[in-house]
């Protein structure tokens, strides 16, 4: 007779792969790719699983020692990175995290999560820092581990790795701007859409904050800028191009990383998917990723 597994036979078994959860939202954090985070993850339950069953019992804490593990291959790969990021055809946005949220509810400011640190904004200001910097800052601010714990992760001393986070979480300060409602943060997003599909320049502006930013990540596999396009005017008449060259282009709300977004989608495939940031009573900041391999996820998206 064949035997199933059976978590039973393996008390330690369920613990250990509970933590699948917990380490891609950590590595996705650090790295700003979930298809990176997925590998980040396999490599470390490798690790475990190529120990001895004495060594797996000799560790206290399985838990965090998954999560040191994780949080150094993510080191070493925030590193490499950089160089890889130096070779990529035009801007490099995060991935966007997949996700099958409409926003379109009664009230749709309670369907949007305000986890920031998913959010594009927060993700765009981490890739700014150091890696050091970033991994301090995520394991102590995000995930709570102590100063102690992080240090065993980057290497430095606690109190190192206490300014490392206090320099990043200044990055961030002097990054933010005024946040509106989410309810406001909804308005703002339908309102863009409703103006893009009426192909409305005046209304789109209107939208806009004057020196609002766009950026495009198309990776070099698709058209797409390959550098910011700044001012509300320049950003209108780029949309509304986009609308008229796709004239029956679908476009969707969903939720980008916690936040409201657009899916635009031509023939059932995903052209698309745009995240927003607003300051106050304007949209100030569009990321629009285009990459066909980052939007893989996404392909199951259409309602």
């Amino acid at each position: 007779m064949t035997t199933q597994p059976d978590d039973r036979l393996d008390p330690d078994l369920s613990a250990i792969m509970s933590e699948r959860r917990q380490l891609t939202n950590l590595a996705y954090r650090l790295l700003g790719s979930l298809a990176d985070a997925e590998d980040v993850v396999q490599e470390t339950y490798a690790r475990w699983y190529a120990m001895s069953r004495p060594q797996q019992d000799a560790i206290d804490s399985p838990g965090a020692w998954l999560t040191k593990v994780a949080s150094r291959i993510c080191l070493d790969l925030l590193g490499s990175a950089r160089a890889r990021r130096e070779r990529y055809v035009g801007e490099w946005i995060p991935e966007p995290l997949p996700d099958h949220t409409e926003w379109t509810s009664a009230d749709p400011a309670d369907r949007v999560t305000l986890d920031e640190s998913v959010s594009m904004a927060f993700l765009v200001v981490l890739e700014s820092m150091t890696p050091a910097e970033r991994v301090s800052l995520i394991l102590h601010d995000v995930f709570r581990y102590s100063f102690a714990e992080v240090a065993d992760v980057v290497g430095r001393t606690p109190a190192a790795c206490r300014q490392l986070a206090s320099s990043g979480r200044r990055r961030i300060r002097e990054s933010e701007a005024p946040a509106p409602t989410a309810a406001r943060r909804v308005g703002l997003v339908r309102e863009f859409k409703q103006a893009w599909e009426a192909k409305d320049i005046d209304a789109l502006v209107s939208i806009l904050a004057p020196d609002a930013t766009g950026v495009a990540d198309g990776g070099g596999l698709v058209s797409a800028v390959l550098r910011p396009v700044e001012g509300s005017e320049e950003i209108a008449r780029l949309f509304v191009d986009i609308a008229r060259k796709v004239p029956d282009m679908r476009i969707l709300e969903r939720t980008v990383n916690g936040q409201p977004g657009l899916v635009a989608q031509h023939d059932g495939a995903t052209l698309v998917v745009i995240a927003f940031d607003v300051a106050g009573d304007r949209i100030n900041r569009i990321w629009a990723v285009r990459n066909p391999e980052k939007l893989r996820p996404w392909r199951e998206t259409a309602s």
